[in-house]
């Protein structure tokens, strides 16, 4: 009978039926070992009583067996492998033959002429650098106006020189234009203090993007949803500022041009600085694909905001080697591209930042270096792997998203002998500055400050800013990496020294005693020498010689 409000009955028995099964269980095993006794079908193995220890030999034996036992292992792990491999490829012919079966006539004679003669093209690589740089050249030509979009946590970082000069001797009147996105992660005053030293040389708009894009018809589902509770969704990642602004900014523009064609605009930054998140919001639907990887977008795309405007996405700038390490992890794709580990990224990134503030925001105690800060990052996240061992690696990734993405607060100060870079004169700055209504950008930038909720000045850390990235626009520009020699070879070139240069006189020591370097400490090389474990060949002092005859 099951009990009320209990998925499954209760197994509970009374003690007096549990003893009475185990009593028929016991005399049932009983009455069958009986029977195979009678039988004569069960008889107890005999238990090996291996070598005694008075046998002469017993070491000279047993070895011989365990060597025999791996020869065994060997032969059965070879003989299963070739099984192995004449499987896969039975499998692999009978899929080709699967194949070559469903193709028709024609695509077969067009595979057979491919195979003869012609010479299949090979698709270009998305993730190639050659491939991306194009890709951002092919949006700034055919843009008339370039948004850079740069991260309000260092501005001055996302910025890169190499491509703004590229647009400015461009020519063909192009106009360039600075976006601050995430200013909700950055306190207030420092958002300020940016757009004032950005506004010297360009017009800057303040933008805040929505975390809940949706797709046209998970929109079109969620109108009829608030439509029937007539609930609107306020929460802080839903809300969008700035892009009436900036949407109206543009129109105003391109009625000015009075053009016949649309009004281009190219989006253009590093990675993970919200273009697409941009686009999407200008447009009000999910029309790029956004995500916190780096380099999600590899292609240049067109997206129609109205009649007179049409935006263009592009690739992430591809920053240069020549960078400092902050600005190569923060900006480049070395760690997507397998240059750089995660460990190396969080070790970089520790070094900028100071221990209080990291321990204060991970709520972590004291550390000592970035592995110990991964290890206490991954059990307070409770990021464990089997056995209880904390997943470092699961933590460095956890910690890079943290800082590309739009979650963690950090801020960098403006510099204090921040001056114009060389590109910008005074006749660039009143050129790009014309055409645009000034007085409508300044009073679109104080209402989405006054909108956007900043975090508290002591709660945001500190980051040290290093100056404007180094972008590359060229594949001509792209240094060639020199092969690294590796750590075998150095020891042996260190090991084919003679022995004459690592000995030093007495007198020479005492003559030129600054120029003595400490010797670095040695590794030591072990090899394995065959051993025979024949009985011939095995002589020892007291072994007994059975050839001995006592009479």
């Amino acid at each position: 009978m099951k009990r009320p409000k209990l998925r499954k009955a209760s197994k509970r028995v009374s003690c007096a039926k549990r003893y009475k099964i185990q009593k028929k269980v016991r005399e049932h095993n009983r009455k069958l070992r009986k029977e195979a006794k009678k039988k004569g079908l069960k008889k107890r193995v005999k238990k090996d009583p291996g070598v005694p220890n008075s046998a002469p030999f017993k070491e000279e034996v047993l070895r011989e067996a365990e060597q025999r036992r791996l020869q065994i292992e060997e032969e059965k792990e070879r003989i299963r492998q070739i099984k192995k491999e004449e499987r896969a490829q039975k499998r692999k012919k009978e899929k080709e033959d699967a194949v070559k079966q469903a193709e028709p006539s024609a695509k077969k004679a067009r595979t057979d002429t491919k195979a003869n003669g012609a010479e299949k093209r090979s698709a270009p690589n998305k993730n190639s650098k050659q491939h991306l740089c194009t890709e951002l050249n092919k949006v700034i030509d055919a843009s008339d106006v370039v948004i850079e979009v740069l991260d309000a946590r260092d501005p001055l970082g996302c910025r890169c020189p190499q491509l703004e000069e590229a647009i400015l001797l461009k020519g063909g009147n192009k106009k360039l234009l600075l976006v601050l996105t995430k200013i909700d992660l950055v306190p207030k005053e420092n958002v300020e203090k940016w757009m004032e030293c950005f506004q010297r040389e360009f017009p800057v708009v303040a933008f805040k993007a929505s975390t809940q894009i949706r797709s046209k018809t998970v929109k079109a589902r969620r109108r009829k949803i608030v439509a029937s509770n007539e609930v609107l969704d306020k929460s802080k990642g839903a809300v969008c500022f700035g892009s009436e602004c900036l949407a109206e900014l543009l129109t105003a523009y391109a009625a000015k041009t009075q053009n016949e064609s649309t009004l281009k605009v190219g989006i253009v930054g590093f990675p993970n600085v919200g273009k697409s998140s941009l686009i999407n919001c200008l447009k009000g639907m999910m029309a790029c694909h956004v995500g916190a990887a780096k380099g999600t977008t590899k292609n240049m795309q067109e997206v129609h905001i109205s009649k007179a405007v049409k935006l263009l996405d592009s690739p992430g700038v591809v920053a240069s080697p020549s960078n400092p390490a902050a600005s190569k992890t923060l900006r480049s794709l070395q760690v997507e591209e397998g240059q750089e580990s995660v460990l190396e990224a969080v070790n970089t990134l520790l070094k900028q930042c100071d221990k209080m503030q990291i321990m204060l925001q991970y709520n972590i105690p004291d550390f000592r270096n970035s592995l110990e800060f991964l290890t206490l990052l991954a059990k307070k996240r409770g990021f464990l792997q089997k056995g209880s061992v904390p997943d470092t690696e699961q933590a460095a990734n956890t910690f890079l998203t943290d800082w590309t993405g739009a979650k963690l607060s950090y801020h960098c100060k403006v510099p204090s002998n921040y001056s114009l870079p060389v590109y910008v004169t005074d006749e660039v700055v009143s050129e790009m500055q014309s055409g645009w209504d000034l007085d409508k950008v300044t009073a679109g930038n104080k209402e989405t400050l006054k909108g956007v909720k900043f975090p508290s000045l002591s709660s945001s850390m500190i980051f040290g800013c290093r100056g404007p990235t180094a972008g590359l626009l060229n594949v001509s520009s792209i240094p060639e990496e020199q092969p690294s020699v590796e750590p075998e070879e150095q020891d042996n070139s260190e090991d084919d020294e003679p022995e004459q240069t690592e000995e030093l006189d007495e007198t020479e020591e005492h003559e030129k005693p600054q120029k003595r370097v400490k010797d670095k400490p040695r590794k030591v090389h072990f090899q394995s020498a065959p051993v025979d474990i024949s009985l011939s060949t095995v002589h020892t002092d007291d072994a007994y010689d059975f050839n001995t005859d006592f009479k």
